[in-house]
């Protein structure tokens, strides 16, 4: 499993934490793979790690509370998909593997991907989906069932097919990894190594996502994933609501969460400790622990740890606030916007 990169896309939030760690659905992006993962029968995972190293290992462990036995493979930098395989091959050995991108969230997880490698046994198998944009992505050209061609970002591209964050190899793979050269990104491609297979007259293998999937590099996106996850979330109240207060719809609350006087529409999730005063809390949100939303509104957002929301003169929505953020309307006089903002951050006010 992949856990390494810089998340530049997430800026400012992934100058302080791991892009993998964001929860969705109150629960972080990594940890649904590894769930993934152990679901389809897979027991050990090598996680590559860069300098976000810490955060994860605090985070996974040993991986004993996901039933894996996890070992920890440093990047010294984010050199492609492919170096990282390269990496990982004294901990692979001859044993054929799954390559799983750690920012990535697959409805309805690998165990068929995985079964069916395991079934036909080529050479490679990887994961595609139908994309609106696919010169965003790697892009595949299919032959009945069998991959001829691929290309990273193309400008022109042949297919609708994009190469979704999950692969599966036979330790031929390896010999790929080396046999290629940096891209002009200065990077080694998973897509030139895989094209590298198929110039060698390997069998590359294709299996196509019929539900939904997201790489959660950008906030839309993660945003899209937050919505899809609490659609399949079951309400249930283990905090503190008081009777001048309104549920509507699926919605959990967290024990030592508090609701007081507000309204909380559904689907969303309200993490541990977190208290919600005189407010509106709309479809769609995820708020994680110890937050304070106070004479506030918001929906289709996220709120990660430690942060408060206080006396917004205006609805917040498709927002993605970070840890120990506070966002506050001012009484100061003149009234004025009053901005800290960090590197690569957006702001939008009516």
């Amino acid at each position: 499993m992949l856990s390494g990169g810089k998340g530049t896309r997430l800026r400012p939030i992934t100058h302080t934490s791991a892009k993998q760690l964001v929860p969705i659905a109150n629960k972080p992006i990594l940890f649904y793979g590894l769930e993934a993962i152990r679901a389809a029968g897979i027991v050990d995972v090598g996680i590559i790690v860069g300098e976000t190293a810490p955060e994860i290992e605090e985070a996974v462990g040993d991986g004993s509370a996901f039933g894996l036995k996890v070992t920890y493979i440093p990047q010294d930098a984010p050199r492609g998909l492919a170096h990282a395989v390269m990496i990982a091959e004294d901990y692979m050995g001859k044993e054929p593997f799954v390559m799983y991108l750690g920012d990535n969230l697959i409805m309805g997880g690998i165990t068929d991907f995985v079964d069916e490698f395991q079934r036909n046994r080529p050479n490679a198998q990887i994961l595609l989906a139908r994309v609106d944009n696919p010169s965003d992505f790697g892009v595949a050209e299919l032959a009945e069932g069998t991959v001829v061609g691929l290309e990273e970002k193309p400008k022109e591209p042949k297919s609708d097919l994009a190469l979704v964050g999950v692969y599966m190899f036979d330790p031929g793979v390896f010999a790929a990894t080396r046999a290629i050269k940096p891209s002009w990104r200065g990077e080694l491609e998973i897509t030139d190594a895989i094209q590298h297979l198929i110039d060698d007259g390997q069998t590359v293998r294709a299996h196509e996502v019929t539900g939904w999937w997201k790489d959660t590099g950008k906030l839309e996106d993660i945003l899209e994933a937050n919505r899809m996850i609490l659609e399949t979330v079951e309400g249930r109240i283990d905090g503190d609501v008081d009777g001048s207060s309104r549920i509507d719809g699926s919605v959990v609350i967290e024990e030592g969460a508090e609701v007081r006087g507000s309204v909380l529409r559904g689907p969303l999730v309200i993490g541990r400790n977190t208290v919600i005063q005189k407010s509106y809390v709309g479809p769609f949100t995820s708020i994680y622990h110890d937050v304070v939303i106070q004479n506030s509104e918001l929906e289709h957002s996220i709120i990660l740890e430690s942060s408060r929301i206080m006396n917004l003169g205006h609805r917040m929505e498709r927002s993605l606030v970070g840890k120990d953020v506070e966002i506050v309307q001012s009484g100061m006089m003149p009234k004025a916007y009053r901005f800290m903002v960090g590197d690569a951050s957006r702001i939008e006010v009516p």
